[in-house]
């Protein structure tokens, strides 16, 4: 398996990953294949990576900024991640991360908020932090990991593509 930066060349397979990825997910409105296009359409993708098996995009994940309300910066959000279900459960996930959270690091990046199962992202560092919200979404899957001793508190932001419905 690599795991790589997405070109021109993979936007289609990024799109059809993410769709299947998402087509049974309990949690999901469908709209991960549009948010994604959105991102890169604005020009905010900061991270876009690809796990590739034998040539083809089996999972893809996004970086993109956020803000929030403190003011504080350089943070990334991280999603929507995918993986093709018959890929699931075979470390691809865990690979993405790790690399798109070694990429931030070496960009000097602040840190990285999701929002999220606590009980799979824990295990790269994220946590809930007190102070630390987003919108709608229960305070222990609103997750971040700093890279420095500074963190948020108030209000994230995700990009506007998050709203996109289509």
């Amino acid at each position: 398996m690599i795991i790589r930066l997405e070109t021109p060349a993979d936007i289609e397979a990024i799109s059809e990953v993410t769709k299947l990825a998402f087509e049974n997910h309990p949690y999901s409105q469908g709209t991960e294949p549009f948010i994604v296009c959105a991102l890169r359409a604005a020009g905010v993708l900061t991270f876009s990576l690809v796990a590739e098996i034998d040539g083809a995009v089996v999972g893809h994940v996004a970086f993109s900024p956020v803000t929030f309300s403190d003011g504080s910066a350089d943070w990334l959000g991280l999603g929507p991640i995918s993986v093709l279900p018959a890929h699931q459960k075979q470390g691809i996930g865990s690979k993405l991360v790790n690399e798109g959270l070694r990429l931030l690091k070496e960009a000097n990046a602040a840190g990285c908020v999701l929002v999220g199962d606590p009980g799979y992202y824990n295990r790269f560092g994220f946590q809930s932090r007190e102070g630390l919200k987003y919108e709608g979404v229960p305070q222990e899957n609103v997750l971040a990991l700093p890279f420095t001793d500074e963190i948020p508190q108030g209000e994230v932001h995700f990009h506007p593509a998050f709203a996109v419905t289509e």
